[in-house]
């Protein structure tokens, strides 16, 4: 007896960021399927797929922000139901896609009685039965090596360079710390800018407090972009523009993959000596933290193309040429 089975693609979101998975369904011409997730009055989350999934390649949509009435703890654990009903729905393989990937800064231990999060959180995607997991550009890299199976780790590189490529004057790329250094590189080396470096240092007795002390590199006169890979109070990136101010940067924009936006981040930014902030929808956005300097680009089409290449088990670097493939 031979049986000849059709592979059947799976699109689904959690109730956190589902306008960008709509624009993913779209560029891959798939319908979003429905989970039926509601909260029972106790807080706790249900799922129920409203289809057969049985043998699909299911791919889980979500990212781990939080809003007004769901925190990034509720994201997290609604992403890890949904997995869970998807592999007792016999899933054939299950994909978690998650944009931004909360608790990624706890990669390590700074300090002697510290949790790893970061692993904690890739422990439970491998429990709850996630194969593979997608996302895009990762606090650190050695994130990868946390779950135990296939990661892709995309960037938002190639949607912010072709933004950057529309800016005029002779421009530099900085680094708004000595961490961010191999990232700000390789945007210099695509823009043919040439590199700073901002010298800081968080001060001890306060709590998400920046002093940026000094800049490596010429940036007098010259058009200033500040690449960071997200922006949670605002403190790095601000502290890096008023100095770039200081030192006589003739214009200054912010260009980030996740705008976390936490505390006084929007204030502090709409005040900040920036021509613009160019962030990218990994993260949903409520209209009380859009600004005017705001400016917001699509992650969708790298995501979907990664999905597709996922799902026709074919290479996400090559269909890439490891442009936007971190």
């Amino acid at each position: 007896m031979e049986i000849i089975t059709k592979k059947k693609l799976h699109l689904v979101s959690g109730r956190f960021g589902r306008p960008l998975a709509e624009e993913i369904a779209s560029e891959l011409s798939v319908p979003l399927g429905e989970a039926n997730l509601v909260n029972f009055a106790n807080g706790e989350v249900h799922c129920r797929y409203g289809e057969s999934i049985r043998g699909s390649d299911v791919f889980i949509i979500q990212s781990h922000g939080m809003h007004e009435d769901m925190s990034i703890n509720d994201a997290i654990m609604e992403q890890l139901v949904m997995v869970d009903a998807a592999k007792r729905a016999s899933a054939k393989r299950i994909t978690v896609v998650c944009p931004f990937y909360g608790y990624a800064r706890q990669d390590r231990k700074a300090t002697g009685r510290e949790p790893i999060t970061a692993k904690l959180v890739a422990n439970l995607f491998k429990t709850a039965g996630a194969s593979r997991l997608v996302s895009v550009d990762l606090h650190s890299g050695q994130i990868q090596g946390f779950f135990d199976g296939p990661v892709d780790h995309l960037t938002a590189m190639p949607v912010l360079i072709d933004r950057l490529r529309e800016i005029e004057g002779e421009m530099v790329i900085v680094s708004p710390d000595a961490g961010r250094v191999k990232v700000a590189e390789r945007y210099a080396g695509q823009l043919g800018a040439d590199l700073a470096i901002v010298h800081k240092r968080r001060l001890r007795d306060a709590n998400n407090t920046v002093e940026a002390k000094d800049i490596v590199g010429e940036v007098q006169g010259r058009v200033c972009v500040v690449i960071d890979d997200m922006i949670d109070t605002g403190g790095t990136i601000v502290a890096a523009a008023d100095l770039l101010k200081e030192k006589g940067a003739s214009a200054i924009y912010i260009a980030t993959t996740h705008a976390v936006f936490s505390g006084p981040a929007v204030d502090k930014l709409k005040n900040a000596p920036v021509e613009k902030v160019i962030i990218t929808n990994t993260l949903p956005l409520p209209a009380e933290k859009e600004f005017d300097k705001l400016e917001t680009l699509s992650i969708a089409p790298i995501i979907a193309r990664a999905i597709n290449a996922v799902f026709k088990d074919t290479s996400v670097s090559e269909i890439f040429q490891a442009a936007n493939y971190a």
